[in-house]
């Protein structure tokens, strides 16, 4: 950033953006840490109890892991450099000594320098520590003959770092003279450790009091005695704990250790480095360690046993996120923190200090917002995109919303310590929405789950368990560099090798449905818009989703499938799996849109001529249906017809359709005789009833509507179960407005998750014939008008018409009654559904006007009129019992 433009009126700051849930979790597990030493029940040298001294906080590369333990380092130096968001910690910060470590491969650190950077941060309280500088000395001796421990430091930079570090040769020098006085061993020292330390092991074994200030460690005779490797080294901190645990009370430190980029000490399969690493958390109790990196510690798994020293829940009780209930303890329960994305308000602060301009941001605010949609979260994607700012700036161009978009760099940085297999198996996964650990091995294309198993614990990989179906999901600003970023690793992919991941993607997917532990709505519904997304954008064959499409209509459900919308120059369908996302996505949203739109959308799609047969019958079908529903009821007929004719899947429902063309046109006869004749794919008692209640036979059509729901439900059709319950309620509203409130009561419990516009407008319609002649009706009336009107259901007014024509014939009201009539002839002008203007007439015991054709009903005009004409005195009879 500094050197990212000439423009020294341009700032460039760190900016350093909230943390405080994480700072809080620090400040609880290092209040718990303190108080846990200071209690008399503490024992340094206690090697069986649990350990509660570590805390880690994991995270997605680029998230900003590196900088809080950087943050905390200088919190715990000097209140001065804690943010000032964060809140000040109880204890007293001069007692602490925070030391941190970067093991990232670039900084060149082994374990000896790890080590040796705790030793210089404990050489600032200016004493030796005897127990353990003995060791040191005489390790350094055997490892680096003729090379002086100051000139090392020197020369590796440890000397600058710690403004200490000089002191520590003279500490261990002074180590080393205290104990050649104990024992009386005549001379210098300097050249002779091997003979102090066999001297000092002799006294302990002995017991002898010259040497009492060391005979309480009582692991000190067996380490001197040990060959003076790096494994002795690393079990040498236990005695560093051990001398700081002898300082006075007054002198008392706790080191709180902070180890940086832990992901680096070596791969999952190699845990030398780690092994050693876990030896000094477990060695030195009385030190608190903050483990930051990309993956959580595994320490706490039994499965590791044998490749660490300590491991499994009860001996890294913070490290589960079960405490064992009998060995539970009473600090926070959990010690892994996830460093999360930053919210949407963060971002912008952050993007807003990171550049700026005569104190003012540097940055708009409409890119900081775009850049913010893309960030999703991750700080290293807005520090990446505030540099491609400056390059954008530096060219003599203005940076706009559209300029900021995938950074390639974001690949490395998350593949960088990636097994092959689990490479393989991320870019495998970045084609999918969401996968489980088996699903993901089958992307693959592995024999094995191992790679996938540890694919998913790395922070990149966002587990949520009460997802569903499945758990996993990719970052979304790491899948879309991956997908859509170009890939510059050595082993990136070929077109070819996308395009057989996409293939094996959808095999899966066809797979998990047809052949999986579940076969319910859910795992249609999922399977569906992960593989309607793939066979679009890889333009591949369509496979099982011509089967999973007809499961998918065949409930009427309608949930949104939802794969991202094709751009607009793409208007032009050219693959048969467009076609059907295009065909199924409109069925879904003609729930919500003017049922003009969905006619021509289906239309585009028939017109291309893309689809195989029986889908080609599936947009056709549902075409027709939208056109009756706008009132083009000829051109409904016609495509009921053809489909009927074809005699595919869709040929019963189709007949359906055609015994409701019949009903709209007042042939009731005929269509009775069809609906007879549809069984339970056509839906026969549905449209009975249909046909029932406009005969004024209402509890007739009560009862249809009830047989075709529990014909529903033993078919496990939730959508016709709603529909027909609603119906239901609507027949019953008329004869007995109590039991009405029942079934409306269950049609709402059928209907909720389910997106069913029309039976939703249907059970509205019961609450008004339910409350016909309350002054509770009209203003309902008036909204579902517009309700209509919106949804493009034309087809529908007439019957809220009718609706209305009962609560005011209840009423008596013949004024407003005129106003109905009017209104229905409009709307039955073309010749379908005039029949409602002779029951408007029945119901006020009006005659009908002398030019007015009537349908042939099914029982003749008089019984008609007269069960009209009676449910509305019913009414009347009912409201005056109930009057107050």
């Amino acid at each position: 950033m500094l050197f990212g433009a000439n423009d020294r009126s341009v700032a460039a700051e760190e900016a350093f953006t909230n943390r405080q849930a994480q700072w809080q979790a620090v400040v609880s597990a290092l209040a718990d840490h303190l108080q846990r030493v200071a209690g008399p029940a503490f024992d340094v040298e206690d090697m069986g109890s649990p350990r509660h001294n570590v805390l880690v906080a994991h995270g997605v590369g680029g998230i900003g892991k590196s900088t809080f333990s950087r943050k905390i380092e200088a919190s715990l130096l000097d209140s001065s450099g804690r943010p000032a968001q964060w809140p000040a910690p109880a204890w007293p910060t001069e007692r602490l000594l925070p030391v941190r470590i970067d093991l990232a491969r670039s900084s060149g650190v082994d374990f000896e320098r790890v080590v040796l950077a705790i030793r210089l941060a404990i050489a600032s309280l200016g004493r030796p520590m005897p127990a353990f500088d003995l060791v040191l000395r005489q390790y350094w001796e055997h490892n680096h003959p003729g090379e002086p421990l100051e000139e090392y430091l020197r020369r590796g930079g440890l000397f600058s770092r710690f403004s200490n570090a000089v002191n520590l040769p003279n500490q261990l020098q002074s180590a080393l003279a205290d104990v050649a006085q104990a024992l009386a061993l005549p001379g210098t020292v300097g050249g002779a450790v091997g003979q102090l330390s066999t001297a000092l092991v002799g006294a302990l074994r002995e017991h002898r009091q010259t040497v009492r200030a060391l005979a309480g460690c009582t692991r000190l005779a067996d380490i001197l005695e040990a060959e003076p490797d790096l494994e002795t080294l690393s079990f040498a901190t236990h005695l560093l704990a051990w001398d700081l645990d002898q300082l006075p009370a007054a002198k008392r430190v706790t080191p709180v250790v902070l180890f940086d980029s832990f992901e680096e000490v070596g791969d999952r399969l190699h845990r030398d480095f780690e092994r050693l690493l876990q030896r000094i958390v477990w060695l030195m109790p009385n030190t608190f360690f903050v483990v930051t990196g990309r993956n959580r510690l595994q320490w706490a798994e039994d499965g590791l046993q044998g490749q660490l020293d300590w491991t499994g829940p009860l001996a890294w009780p913070g490290l589960t996120a079960h405490v064992p209930g009998d060995r539970a303890h009473s600090g926070p329960a959990v010690r892994q923190i996830l460093i999360g994305g930053f919210s949407d308000e963060d971002c912008d602060d952050h993007l807003a200090r990171r550049l700026a301009h005569n104190g003012q941001p540097l940055i708009p605010e409409d890119v900081r917002r775009a850049i913010t949609a893309r960030a999703h979260g991750l700080p290293l994607y807005l520090d990446m995109a505030a540099m491609r700012f400056l390059e954008i700036r530096r060219s003599g161009q203005t940076p706009r919303p559209d300029d900021f978009g995938d950074f390639p760099a974001l690949i490395s940085r998350t593949l960088r310590d990636l097994t092959p297999d689990e490479r393989h198996v991320l870019r495998s996964v970045s084609l999918l929405d969401a996968f489980s650990i088996d699903l993901a091995t089958q992307v693959a294309g592995l024999a094995h789950d191992a790679a996938a198993l540890r694919l998913s614990e790395r922070p990149f990989i966002q587990d949520e368990p009460t997802a569903g179906l499945w758990p996993f999901h990719l970052h979304q600003v790491v899948r879309s560099a991956i997908r859509n970023a170009d890939d510059l690793t050595d082993d990136r992919w070929s077109p070819q090798d996308w395009q057989r991941a996409a293939e094996r993607a959808l095999a899966a997917l066809g797979q998990e449905w047809t052949h999986g532990p579940r076969r319910d709505r859910t795992v249609l519904i999922g399977c569906l818009r992960q593989g309607l997304r793939l066979a679009r954008d890889h333009r591949l064959d369509l496979g099982w989703l011509t089967e999973a499409a007809f499961s998918y209509v065949g409930d009427s459900v309608w949930e949104p499938l939802a794969p991202p919308a094709r751009g607009q120059s793409d208007d032009v369908l050219s693959t048969p799996a467009e076609a059907l996302v295009d065909t199924l996505s409109t069925l879904a949203r003609r729930q919500r849109e003017h049922r003009a739109r969905t006619v021509e959308r289906l239309t585009t799609v028939i017109d291309s001529g893309l689809l195989p047969v029986e889908l080609h019958d599936m947009a056709v079908y549902y075409r027709a249906k939208a056109l009756r529903d706008i009132g083009r009821n000829e051109d409904s007929r016609g495509g009921y017809q053809h489909v009927a004719e074809g005699g595919g899947r869709l040929a019963p429902a189709a007949r359906r359709g055609l015994a409701q063309a019949a009903r709209l046109a007042g042939d009731f006869p005929a269509a009775f005789a069809a609906g007879r004749r549809l069984g339970w794919e056509g839906r026969h008692q549905r449209v009975l009833g249909d046909l029932y209640w406009i005969q004024g036979d209402v509890q007739r059509a009560a009862q249809a509507y009830l047989d075709g729901r529990l014909e529903a439900e033993e078919h496990a059709k939730s959508g016709e179960a709603a529909h027909t319950q609603a119906m239901r309620a609507f027949a019953v509203a008329f004869y007995d407005p109590r039991q009405a409130d029942d079934e409306l009561d269950l049609a709402q419990q059928l209907l909720a998750g389910l997106d069913l516009r029309a039976t939703t407008i249907n059970a509205a319609m019961a609450s008004v014939i339910r409350d016909a002649g309350t002054p509770t009706v009209d203003d309902r009336v008036v909204a579902l008008r517009g309700e209509l009107q919106d949804a493009g259901l034309t087809s529908m007014m007439p019957t809220l018409e009718a609706a209305v024509a009962f609560h005011q014939a209840v009423l008596d009201d013949h004024p407003a009654l005129d106003a109905t009539l009017a209104r229905l002839r409009e709307q039955t002008h073309g010749g379908t559904f005039t029949y409602y203007i002779d029951i408007a007439h029945f119901m006020a015991d009006l005659p009908l006007p002398a030019s007015h054709t009537p349908p042939h009903w099914l029982d003749g005009e008089p019984t008609t009129r007269a069960r009209w004409r009676a449910l509305v005195t019913a009414r009347r009879d009912q409201l005056r019992t109930t009057a107050p």
